[in-house]
C-alpha cells in the first residue's frame, strides 16, 4: 500500500515521503480500515519533529527516531476486514476514528477507537472531526461548563476551537472567541456572541471576567489568563509553548504552582478518543448542533504541506489529507 513515512525527526518537508509499505497486521480486536481521508493536527507535527525533546522516551516513542513510522491520527473510511473478536463492525461499514498511521491507504485500528461515521458527513468532513471535536467536548466538560456561564475560547478559529465555540454555545454558555482579524466573521458565525481580535486587543488586560477559559492556542501564560477569570474561574489548557525541549511542560508547571495560591482552577488537559466519545460527537453532528470547518484539502502525496500549514499557517478549522485507497 501507499503511505507517508518518516525515518527520522525533522521538518515535515524534509523527513516525510510517499512510499510503498507492507499492509498492516490485523489483531483479534482490530479493524482494517480502507482510509478515504485523514486530517492534520498539531499532534502530528509534534511526532514528526520529535518535539518537545523531553517527551521522546515517554510520549513520542523513540529518542533518536520515531517509533511510529507512518504519521497521522484522524481517519475516515470503510471497513475492509474485522478481527476475529470484533463485534461492532463488519466489512463495508463506514467508520471514523483515531489511530497511529492514518496517512496511509490502510490502517489497522483498535475496535474501541472507531465509531460509525456521521451519516450526514462526507469522508473528508468526517476525517476533520475525531481529535478536534473530542478534545473540545472533553475540555469543556473538564472545566465543568454550565448553562449561562461566560466562556472564553482562546484559539477559536483553529481545528479544535471551531468545535469548541459550537459546543459551548450548544451547552448554553455565553461564548467569547479569541482569534486573528481574518477569522472574526467565521468565529462569530459559529455562535460566539463576542469575538476578540488578539492582534489589536489584549483580553488579559481588559475588564471582562470569565467563568471558564479553554486555551487551545496562543502564547498566553497561566498567570496572564487568570487575570481574565472570575475569582473561582477555571483555565483548562490544551496547548502551550515552552520551546523545543519543554513544549507545554513550562506552562503546566506554572499553572500547578499558581493553583496552590488561588481559588481559581488552572490545569492541563489531554483528550481520550474512544468509541463512546466518537459516538456522542456523531450524534451531535447528525442533530445539527456541530459542523466541521475545513480550511482546505491536500492529496496524500502533499501531506507535508498540510502539516506545515497547521504548524505555521493558522488555518480556519481543519486541514484535510485526502487518501485514495483500493
Amino acid at each position: 500500500m501507499k503511505a507517508i513515512v518518516q525515518d527520522e525527526y525533522g521538518p515535515p518537508e524534509d523527513v516525510l515521503r510517499l512510499a510503498e509499505v507492507a499492509m498492516p497486521a490485523v489483531g483479534e480486536r482490530d479493524v482494517l480500515v480502507s482510509v478515504r481521508a485523514s486530517s492534520a493536527n498539531p499532534w502530528d507535527w509534534h511526532f514528526i519533529r520529535g518535539e518537545p525533546v523531553l517527551f521522546r522516551p515517554a510520549g513520542l516513542g523513540g529518542v533518536r527516531k520515531p517509533k511510529f513510522r507512518i504519521p497521522g491520527g484522524d481517519l475516515a473510511g470503510t471497513v475492509k476486514q474485522a478481527g476475529q473478536n470484533v463485534t461492532a463492525f463488519k466489512p463495508g461499514d463506514e467508520v471514523y476514528g483515531f489511530g497511529h498511521g492514518a496517512f496511509a491507504e490502510y490502517l489497522a485500528v483498535p475496535e474501541d477507537s472507531l465509531a460509525p461515521k456521521p451519516a450526514n458527513l462526507t469522508f473528508e468532513q468526517a476525517a476533520a472531526v475525531p481529535l478536534g471535536a473530542v478534545t473540545a467536548l472533553q475540555g469543556l466538560r473538564a472545566g465543568e461548563i454550565r448553562p449561562g456561564q461566560r466562556v472564553l475560547i482562546i484559539g477559536a478559529s483553529g481545528g479544535v476551537g471551531t468545535f469548541a465555540v459550537q459546543l459551548a454555545k450548544h451547552l448554553g454558555a455565553e461564548v467569547t472567541g479569541v482569534c486573528s482579524t481574518r477569522h472574526i466573521d467565521l468565529v462569530r458565525s459559529l455562535g460566539a456572541e463576542q469575538v476578540i481580535d488578539y492582534t489589536s486587543q489584549d483580553f488579559t488586560a481588559g475588564p471582562a471576567q470569565y467563568d471558564l477559559a479553554l486555551q487551545l492556542g496562543g502564547r498566553y501564560s497561566p498567570a496572564a489568563v487568570r487575570n481574565a477569570l472570575t475569582s473561582r474561574g477555571k483555565l483548562i489548557q490544551s496547548s502551550g509553548d515552552g520551546g523545543r525541549w519543554l513544549g507545554p511542560l513550562g506552562n503546566i508547571a506554572k499553572a500547578a504552582a499558581l493553583s496552590t495560591l488561588t481559588r481559581q482552577t488552572l490545569k492541563p488537559f489531554n483528550a481520550k478518543v474512544t468509541a463512546q466519545a466518537l459516538t456522542e460527537v456523531a450524534e451531535l453532528i447528525e442533530a445539527g448542533h456541530v459542523t466541521p470547518v475545513i480550511d482546505r484539502s491536500y492529496p496524500l502525496s502533499e501531506a507535508a504541506a498540510a502539516i506545515r500549514l497547521v504548524e505555521q499557517g493558522s488555518p480556519a478549522g481543519k486541514v484535510i489529507v485526502a487518501v485514495e485507497s483500493g
